[in-house]
């Protein structure tokens, strides 16, 4: 876990501020934000890419929450967006729209023109009718479309099935050996201008030989278009670096970012990268409250106030996060196999199966790791449950940066239609 988060005489704190603290003060089950590791991860990436010309663009679709992408910003990243809402919380959160890629197998026409409009640095677009609808879009407003063709190479991404996406057999993409055509036919288009390649392989990938086999191929690619006369001035090699979640080696970004100096030596190119889960999922927690801790067949129980709508990870992808009592335990304490669960109707709401942990009881508090990304970005209210609330820390400080979001809010949202309030009255007049 992130040195942000640490136990201080027997508690544990996010930068400056005890998560107690926050649990009195906001609620659970809350996720908590520090800031300190996003910073650190922007200065070591733009370190370790000194001396080439790099644009970092935040993958929002890790974690969209207004303050991290205002902090990234502010750090210096831009923003890797795959739709009109991601667009406008970047530009909300203050990302200059020269340092906005569009990415997205799916672009609508009005979305485009929302991206058109707001002057962002390039399309990465999918596919032959999405390259024609976005040159018309853009001719019809005579304006003009900045596009990076998204490559296949048919590169596994030697990680979870479910976040490879640079096979053949996957969506995204347009097959590298067709990409020549394809290039040529963007270069006849109206409302469309050609400014680079682009790939992205897939994500939570913890070793160089995928992103070499991937790049080699896109640095081909850039040399076979300029030989045909079509001038690449930038190379977007996407994201999916990744992250230890139990004990995996610690990815090596200075050896990455040797591989694509060497890769690119000599195209003259623009880099573009866009890490997401990189950036923030050892910065964030999340924190919930022990409801129960039920006897079982097999083995106790721990009931979370927390569940899969919170965090759908674990029942998505069989994901591990590590947990962690707010209160450390006394050393030697003894430790014993949990399952842990959460409140959802579901069997699939499981968060941990015979995991050791230091005994648990009600009432306390206990935190998931390693929850900054695809975390409350994937929540929902499933059984009409709170979503819970966002709190940002920076040293001392702490703020809720998204309110805890209850049902009874969601409720007020929806509306009958008028046959239904009618037969209401009529059953009212009837009783």
């Amino acid at each position: 876990m992130s040195g942000a988060f640490a136990y201080r005489d027997g508690e544990l704190w996010a930068e400056d501020v005890p998560l107690t603290a926050i649990a009195a003060a906001v609620g659970t089950p809350a996720y908590v934000y520090a800031v300190a590791p996003m910073r650190a991860r922007v200065r070591e990436f733009f370190e370790a890419f000194a001396g080439q010309r790099v644009m970092l663009c935040y993958a929002l679709k890790a974690n969209g929450n207004l303050a991290v992408v205002r902090t990234l910003a502010d750090a210096g990243a831009g923003a890797d967006i795959v739709s009109a809402g991601e667009l406008q919380r970047a530009l909300a959160a203050g990302v200059p729209p020269q340092k906005i890629v569009f990415s997205g197998v799916g672009k609508s026409r009005e979305e485009m023109v929302l991206a058109l409009e707001a002057r962002i640095a390039q399309f990465n677009v999918e596919s032959v009718p999405e390259l024609i609808a976005l040159g018309e879009v853009a001719a019809a407003r005579r304006l003009t479309a900045p596009i990076a063709l998204r490559i296949n190479p048919d590169v596994a991404a030697q990680s979870h099935d479910k976040i490879s996406t640079g096979r053949r057999h996957d969506k995204f993409g347009i097959a590298c050996e067709q990409a020549p055509e394809v290039y040529a036919l963007a270069a006849r288009l109206a409302g469309i201008e050609i400014v680079g390649v682009h790939l992205h392989i897939g994500s939570q990938i913890l070793t160089l030989a995928p992103f070499e086999a991937a790049f080699a191929r896109a640095a081909r690619l850039v040399e076979r278009l300029r030989a045909d006369g079509i001038a690449i001035r930038r190379l977007d090699l996407g994201g999916g670096l990744g992250v230890r979640y139990r004990g995996e080696p610690a990815f090596e970004l200075a050896a990455y970012a040797r591989l694509i100096g060497e890769l690119t030596r000599g195209l003259d190119v623009e880099l573009v990268l866009e890490p997401g889960r990189w950036l923030v999922a050892e910065a964030g927690v999340l924190l919930t409250r022990v409801l129960y801790v039920k006897d079982g067949a097999a083995r106790p129980c721990v009931v979370l106030d927390a569940g899969m709508n919170n965090l759908l990870r674990p029942a998505l992808y069989d994901a591990w996060h590590d947990i962690l009592p707010v209160r450390a335990p006394a050393a030697g304490a003894p430790a014993q196999p949990y399952d842990v669960v959460g409140p959802i109707c579901e069997s699939t709401d499981i968060f941990a199966r015979e995991r050791n942990l230091p005994l648990i009881a009600a009432e306390d508090l206990v935190v998931l790791c390693h929850a900054g990304a695809y975390g409350a970005v994937m929540a929902s209210d499933y059984n009409a449950r709170p979503m819970a609330a966002e709190v940002l820390v920076d040293g001392a400080r702490h703020a809720v940066v998204r309110p805890r979001l209850e049902p009874a809010r969601r409720l007020a949202e929806e509306s009958l239609p008028p046959w239904l309030i009618s037969t209401a009255r009529e059953r009212g007049a009837a009783g």
